[in-house]
C-alpha cells in the first residue's frame, strides 16, 4: 500500500508539519497526532488499563496550527511510543503473558481497524506533502 505511518512522518521537517494543505484542512502534525491518541485508546481496551497520559487535553483531533502547543519532535515522539505500547501489547495478549478483558474476535477487530487507521493516515499524510 505505501510508506507505513513511521516512515511517512520519518521525513517531515517542523516547517512542513504545520502546514495545511489547503484551508480547513488537517496538517501533517495534526494527522500524526490523531492516530498517536486512537493508538492509546486502542492499547487501553486491548488490556483493560487506563490509556497512557496524553500529552493535550481533548480527544481524537487536536487543532495545531504551529509548534507552540507542542513541537514537531514530540509529536513524533508521542506518536512512536503510542505505537510501541500497542505493539508490545498486541504481542504479550498474543503470547499469553498478559490477560485482555476481550474476547478474541473483538480483539481481532480492534488490532485490524488500528492497523487500517495507520495505513489510511500514512497515505493522507503522502499526500498532504504532495499538496504542500
Amino acid at each position: 500500500y505505501g510508506s507505513d505511518l513511521r516512515a511517512a512522518v520519518g521525513d517531515v521537517k517542523k516547517g512542513t508539519a504545520f502546514l495545511r494543505p489547503a484551508k480547513g484542512r488537517h496538517n501533517i502534525a495534526e494527522v500524526a497526532l490523531h492516530h498517536a491518541y486512537w493508538a492509546g485508546q486502542i492499547t487501553a481496551k486491548l488490556t483493560g488499563e487506563a490509556a497512557a497520559p496524553f500529552p493535550l487535553e481533548g480527544e481524537d483531533w487536536f487543532e495545531l496550527a504551529d509548534d507552540k502547543t507542542l513541537s514537531w519532535k514530540k509529536i513524533v515522539a508521542t506518536l512512536d511510543a503510542a505505537q510501541q505500547r500497542l505493539s508490545q501489547a498486541v504481542a504479550e495478549v498474543a503470547s499469553g503473558a498478559r490477560t485482555s478483558p476481550l474476547g478474541e474476535a473483538e480483539r481481532f477487530d480492534l488490532v485490524i481497524g488500528i492497523t487500517g487507521h495507520a495505513a489510511y493516515h500514512a497515505g493522507q499524510i503522502q499526500l498532504i506533502k504532495k499538496l504542500i
